[in-house]
C-alpha cells in the first residue's frame, strides 16, 4: 500500500533510498536554495549532527538539506555522503574560497529488525545518503521507505509518511517523519490510530476512535511499549516546514508544537528511551498567518503524517513485527 505523495512545497524535495538485506535506509529533504532552519529535541535518547548549530544564538542560519537515517549511529555517515555531493554541486555556506554544505541530521536506531548488519569497513550509509539525494523530487512515496524502512513501533513496523495543511493566503504546513516509537500509534489492541481525530479523507482508514479508549492508567508499563534493550534502539524523527515568513524563533516554535503532534499520535512518547526531533523549516515565501493557527497546524498535522507512515507500510518477508494492513486486515 505504498501510497505516492506531492509536496505542497516546490521548494523541499524529498528523495529516499534503502537496503533490503540490510533491512535501513536514508531519508533526504532537499532544499533549492538555503532555507531557514530551527530544531526541538524532546527525546532523552537523540543521535543527531549539526543540531547545535540551529540554535537562535548561533552565526549559520539556513541550511541546504536534512537527512532523517536509520543505523543508528552509523547512520550519521548518511549526512557525510549528501555533505560531499553537494560540495561538488558549489552548494554550501560561503566561507573565503570554500562552500560548506550545511546539512543537519537525524538518526533512529534499526539495528535489531532482523537485517544483514555485519558489514565491514565503511558502513553503507554514505553511499545510502548519495542515492538518497540523487532520487530528490517532488514526487515521493510514503510507508516502508527510507529512514523509516527498518522503522517499527511496539506491536507495528513503522514508515516514513508525509501531511499537509493549507491555511489562508496559500500558507502550507507540510509535515515529514521516520516513525520508529517505543510506544504505540493505535489504541490498546485494535486497528484505531491515535491520531484519529485529525484525519482527513480517510487517509489512514477512517476508522475514526475507537468507541472505547483504553484505560492507560491501569496498562502495565511494559505493555504497549517496544522492549527496549538500550537507549538508542527508538525514536522519532521528523521535519515541520512551511512556506510561511519566520523568524528562527519562530520556526523554533513550530518545531516544538510539531512534537504536540507526536504526543497526540504516539503513546507513549518523548520517553527515556525516544530520540525524538523534529526540525523546522520556513521557506519565507508568503507572509505568516495567526502564530496560534500555524502552530496547531503544525502539531495536527505532524500528528497526521505519523499514522499515514504506519497505514501505508506493507509487509515483507522475515519482518520481525507485521504491518497495520497485515495485522488487521481490513
Amino acid at each position: 500500500m505504498l501510497a505516492i505523495m506531492k509536496s505542497a512545497l516546490d521548494r523541499i524535495l524529498v528523495g529516499h533510498a534503502d537496503d533490503d538485506t540490510i533491512r535501513t535506509g536514508v531519508t533526504v529533504l532537499l532544499c533549492d536554495r538555503p532555507t531557514l532552519a530551527a530544531v526541538h529535541v524532546m527525546g532523552a535518547a537523540p543521535g543527531t549532527r549539526e543540531t547545535d548549530l540551529l540554535a537562535a544564538e548561533n552565526t549559520v542560519t539556513h541550511i541546504d538539506a536534512i537527512v532523517l537515517s536509520g543505523g543508528s549511529v552509523f547512520g550519521l555517515d548518511a549526512a557525510g555522503g549528501v555533505v560531499d555531493t553537494l560540495r561538488q554541486q558549489g552548494r554550501g555556506f560561503p566561507v573565503g574560497d570554500q562552500t560548506v554544505p550545511i546539512v543537519p541530521s537525524a538518526i533512529l536506531y534499526d539495528l535489531g529488525n532482523g537485517g544483514r548488519k555485519d558489514w565491514t569497513g565503511q558502513s553503507p550509509y554514505s553511499a545510502l545518503g548519495r542515492k538518497a539525494l540523487r532520487a530528490a523530487s517532488d514526487m515521493f512515496q510514503m510507508g516502508g521507505v527510507g529512514a523509516g524502512f527498518g522503522a517499527t513501533t511496539a506491536n507495528l513496523r513503522g514508515g516514513f509518511g508525509y501531511a499537509e495543511m493549507q491555511l489562508a493566503d496559500d500558507v502550507y504546513v507540510c509535515a515529514y517523519v521516520a516513525v520508529n516509537a517505543v510506544g504505540q500509534v493505535t489504541m490498546g489492541t485494535g486497528p484505531h490510530f491515535w491520531a484519529a481525530p485529525f484525519e482527513e479523507d480517510r487517509e489512514f482508514g477512517g476508522l475514526g476512535t475507537a468507541e472505547i479508549t483504553p484505560n492507560l492508567t491501569k496498562v502495565r508499563v511494559k505493555k504497549p511499549l517496544k522492549r527496549a534493550l538500550t537507549a538508542v534502539e527508538n525514536t522519532t524523527i521528523g521535519v515541520i516546514a512551511t512556506n510561511a515568513k519566520l523568524s528562527r524563533g519562530q520556526t523554533k516554535r513550530l518545531a516544538m508544537s510539531a512534537h504536540d503532534g507526536y504526543a497526540r499520535a504516539i503513546w507513549p512518547c518523548h520517553t527515556p528511551m525516544d530520540g525524538d526531533v523534529v526540525f523546522g523549516l520556513s521557506t519565507e515565501e508568503r507572509p505568516a498567518p495567526d502564530l496560534i493557527l500555524l502552530n496547531a497546524a503544525a502539531a495536527s498535522t505532524m500528528s497526521r503524517a505519523i499514522a499515514i507512515a504506519v497505514y501505508n507500510t506493507t509487509s515483507r518477508p522475515d519482518d520481525t513485527l507485521p504491518s497495520w494492513e497485515a495485522k488487521f486486515d481490513l
